[in-house]
């Protein structure tokens, strides 16, 4: 019986064994199998990639033949235009260059030998240059399109002298002689001028009187005051008289000269001394009536500007 149990653990053993190996075979059969498939991967990855490279090959010979007949071309319109081949001296022999046929020397301008260089200006001279440009352009454009103001020729045309009316005037709280007004030169709003004719004009009289007020003067302060204009006077050492506008004229009227057109000036600048030499042309003639240099003030439509009793005097 024990014989019996010992055979039969034997044949057990055995067919486990028979198992292991029929499995281990299988397993073999796969690996191979997987190897195979493997080479065959790899060998088609060499052949596409061989193909693709071909390809590549054959498309850069293409292009490499374009772009030679398109420089032969270009070199056969370069000559056809008369500029001349010229081969560079380099590795690649092939490689060449066109130029333009050289022109002939010019010859040096009167004055100037051919061996002295002509030198551009100094740096910093340029740069003003540049700089006095842009400052002329900037005034011309705050003119109003005109030529800059420096330049432009200096008459009456440049003054801004309107009708205007006085509302009010009274004493400046500061000065004995000066008079403050309120002045309606048809504008939003009036304008402040402060006057010295507190000795020559009662105070009754300025209130609510036609006068001429030079409006582009740069404001002013006066004693502490700020004036906006200047009343226009027949004036003598003795006698001031404030000119009177004509019949029908209004507040912002502007007075005009026939023989001396033009738009003024938006405000005069106080260097050039615009006013100063203008002055002393604006006269009385033996009429009274106000001029500069024999052209009357004159408001178009309703007549000219004039003293009451001021005749060859002094306009300020």
């Amino acid at each position: 019986m024990f014989l019996a149990r010992s055979l039969g653990k034997m044949s057990g053993q055995t067919a486990s064994l028979v198992r292991l190996e029929q499995r281990a075979a299988e397993a073999d059969q796969i690996i191979e199998f997987l190897k195979q498939q493997v080479l065959l991967l790899k060998e088609n990855a060499i052949q596409a990639s061989v193909r693709e490279e071909k390809k590549l090959m054959v498309e850069n010979a293409k292009l490499k033949k374009d772009i030679e007949e398109l420089k032969n071309q270009l070199l056969e319109k370069e000559k056809s235009r008369g500029v001349r081949e010229v081969p560079i001296p380099a590795g690649d022999a092939s490689v060449q260059c066109t130029s333009k046929p050289s022109s002939p020397p010019q010859p040096p301008p009167s004055g100037l030998s051919a061996t002295t260089p002509t030198s551009p200006p100094p740096k910093d001279n340029e740069g003003k240059k540049k700089k006095a440009e842009k400052k002329g352009g900037e005034k011309q454009k705050a003119g109003g399109g005109g030529p800059p103001q420096e330049e432009a020729k200096v008459d009456v045309s440049r003054l801004d002298m309107r009708v205007g009316r006085i509302v009010t005037a009274e004493k400046h709280p500061d000065a004995d002689s000066l008079y403050v007004e309120q002045v309606d030169v048809g504008e939003a709003a009036p304008r402040t001028v402060v006057s010295g004719l507190v000795k020559h004009i009662p105070i009754d009289q300025m209130q609510n009187r036609l006068a001429v007020l030079l409006c582009n003067l740069k404001p002013a302060k006066m004693r502490g005051v700020v004036s906006q204009a200047m009343v226009m006077c027949a004036s003598s050492p003795d006698q001031v008289e404030i000119l009177d506008p004509p019949a029908g004229a209004l507040p912002g009227d502007r007075v005009t000269f026939e023989n001396f057109p033009g738009d003024p000036d938006k405000e005069l600048n106080p260097k050039k001394k615009v006013w100063e030499q203008v002055q002393p042309d604006l006269k009385t003639d033996a009429q009274c009536v106000a001029t500069y240099r024999g052209s009357a003030f004159l408001v178009a439509g309703k007549g000219v500007c004039k003293a009451q009793t001021m005749s060859n005097s002094s306009i300020k």
